[in-house]
């Protein structure tokens, strides 16, 4: 079911983000709409919400990756507008955050996504979003990066290495959350 979601938001994705005047802005409303509408479905047909953001978020960043300037673009913008989605539909915002971040980066890396741009991407994408959702930001950092870290180690332990080398190397992100977010994923 889930592989059924990520197929049909990556269609849905591509059908409203090529030809848009505004790519980005396209791209957001596009996932906002398949977030809402697969929470929806999520009652009807018993997948768990936490799977099913994970999976639009996927979907999301493997269609707009071929039509947005870079696959980082595509995943800080789907970050966004997923957990902007997110927190209007009674999910718990910093599960959604840490499993938007999670397909984002999932979905970037089967497309040939550079795991160390699109890992930041995602977080960068949660600050963005954490303003306008009434979340602090250290939070959605935390969330984030554990998300970020949880897809990578599956992809592979070297693909773990660099998302966690990018994210503490990266001077736009708050080091003493990002280690703390670390270290905790090393524990579950």
């Amino acid at each position: 079911m889930i592989d059924r979601i990520i197929n049909e938001v990556k269609d849905a994705i591509v059908a409203a983000v090529k030809g848009a005047d505004d790519i980005i802005a396209a791209l957001r409303t596009a996932v906002k709409n398949q977030i809402t509408g697969v929470l929806g479905d999520t009652r009807d047909v018993g997948i768990a919400a936490s799977d099913a953001i994970a999976g639009v978020a996927e979907g999301a960043v493997k269609g707009a990756s071929g039509i947005v300037a870079s696959t980082a673009e595509a995943v800080k913008n789907t970050v966004r507008a997923a957990i902007e989605a997110t927190s209007g539909a009674g999910v718990d915002i910093l599960t959604g955050i840490s499993n938007v971040a999670r397909g984002a980066v999932t979905g970037a890396s089967e497309v040939g996504g550079d795991i160390a741009r699109t890992s930041v991407a995602a977080v960068e994408g949660a600050i963005e979003a954490a303003g306008k959702v009434g979340v602090d930001a250290s939070k959605a950092v935390g969330s984030a990066v554990t998300g970020v870290i949880q897809a990578a180690d599956k992809i592979g332990s070297e693909a773990g290495s660099t998302a966690r080398k990018a994210l503490l190397n990266t001077a736009s992100l708050p080091r003493d959350v990002v280690e703390k977010a670390i270290q905790g994923s090393a524990k579950k």
